[in-house]
């Protein structure tokens, strides 16, 4: 007799009609006093198991109807297709043991409120529509290393503790650094990538970002995970090319690798496919204000395009849009000033719609010794701490441009998530820091 073989959930197709061991959590049960069916998780994937009385004898047959929830099982029985299953097997149950018991799971099927859910969030990470973002999100994560990798675009693994701020200061997540004084959890790898990019040309960084905001929204986390790229010799429009070619085909592959999750979490990918079968909108933020001001809106030069401005320039142009070309004052100290009006500065956003707002944040870079040292010191910012950046404009300085997209709302887009506290494993917010 031959030996049956251990497999995973991911390698039923080379194992159909054959006999194999499966090892794993029992997610569900259900059937009757001939037959249960029991759900079992493993590999972040769930295969429907037959247990029948007549194969398995009267008191194995009890001992399956009575699992908990949880518990930890190794089950033998053979391996064959069925159309109706979910992921189209099912395993037709000959023996089975127990590996660890399970008593008083706290999440049942009922309905939780989200801040139970987020305080057993190490055990909500079991549930369906968990584990099919988690795929997904690592489906992203794997297509963004795909692109830069086939783009032949070089990773650089940039500081968590620096002493340089990247953004606004007053955002800043600070900790004693030895006799050094502070240091600051990186709120963007930026300022470092651009080092990067005078030894490899085309760079990128890919990690946790850290923001002090003291916001509670759906849109916003204190540490959350950013792919920033950099490219020299990269001019403003060409910039904007790159983002929305590497947006598009992020999200075109991740859909097609995560089509049965996307299933389970009811989202239909068609809207967001047509979305970026098409060019994105680009407008000035110019354009932007008077198209806000025709509609009633009191917004003047200067003023923030919040979350439901932004849908409403989404639902002007149906679909994503670029705004571009924001007010100097209102932008970070690297950003290069428009020559054609000195008033703004070379940058975009990116607008994703459906509630989602800002995915992007980019702009060339102002390359001048001479200009940025004097954007330092408008901001009230340490010049001597940023010697090292400064030196850049020094030897062999080019003009150059960059990006960054938060991972989380890229996901909430994709799954067609409300919040993007469910697409991280462990969020961290202003009220949580639990699990």
């Amino acid at each position: 007799m031959s030996e049956v073989s251990t497999i995973d959930l991911n390698r039923l197709p080379e194992h159909v009609n054959q006999t194999v061991r499966i090892q794993g959590w029992v997610h569900g049960l259900r059937g009757s006093n001939a037959r249960q069916f029991l759900s079992l998780r493993n590999s972040g994937k769930i295969l429907q198991i037959l247990a029948e009385k007549e194969i398995l004898g009267e008191d194995l047959f009890s001992e399956i109807k009575h699992l908990k929830q949880e518990t930890s099982v190794e089950v033998v029985g053979k391996l064959v297709e069925n159309e109706k299953s979910p992921i189209g097997y099912e395993l037709v149950l000959s023996s089975f043991k127990k590996v660890g018991e399970s008593e008083n799971y706290p999440i049942t099927p009922k309905e939780h409120g989200i801040d139970f859910l987020l305080s057993q969030r190490h055990l909500w990470l079991r549930s369906s529509k968990q584990l099919a973002i988690i795929k997904v999100r690592s489906e992203l994560s794997y297509q963004i290393r795909k692109y830069f990798h086939d783009n032949q675009f070089t990773l650089i693994d940039t500081p968590i503790l620096t002493g340089s701020i990247g953004e606004s200061a007053g955002t800043l997540f600070s900790t004693e650094y030895f006799d050094l004084g502070n240091a600051y959890l990186a709120q963007t790898g930026q300022l470092y990538l651009e080092t990067a990019i005078f030894a490899h040309n085309k760079v990128y960084c890919y990690g946790p970002t850290f923001r002090a905001e003291k916001s509670k929204t759906r849109r916003h986390l204190t540490e959350f995970w950013m792919v920033e790229a950099e490219t020299a010799f990269l001019t403003h429009a060409e910039n904007l090319k790159l983002q929305e070619n590497f947006v598009k085909t992020v999200i075109r592959e991740t859909v097609a690798a995560c089509g049965p999750e996307l299933k389970v979490l009811e989202r239909d990918p068609s809207s967001l496919l047509d979305y970026i079968s098409k060019p994105f909108a680009l407008i000035d933020y110019k354009e932007a204000l008077e198209y806000l001001q025709s509609q009633k809106e009191d917004i003047v030069w200067g003023d923030d395009i919040n979350s439901e401005r932004e849908q409403m320039l989404c639902q002007k142009f149906g679909g994503p849009v670029f705004i571009q070309k924001y007010p100097r004052e209102a932008k970070a100290f690297y950003m290069k000033v428009n020559p054609e009006d000195p008033r703004t500065v070379l940058n975009a956003d990116l607008i994703a719609p459906d509630g989602v707002g800002e995915i992007i944040g980019g702009s060339e870079r102002e390359e001048s010794y001479e200009n940025i040292t004097k954007r330092l010191e408008e901001e009230n910012l340490p010049v001597e701490s940023y010697e090292w950046y400064l030196e850049l404009r020094k030897y062999g300085s080019v003009p150059h441009s960059g990006f960054g997209l938060g991972t989380e709302r890229l996901i909430a887009w994709i799954c067609g998530l409300q919040h993007v506290r469910e697409c991280i494993p462990f969020p961290r917010m202003m009220e949580r820091l639990y699990p």
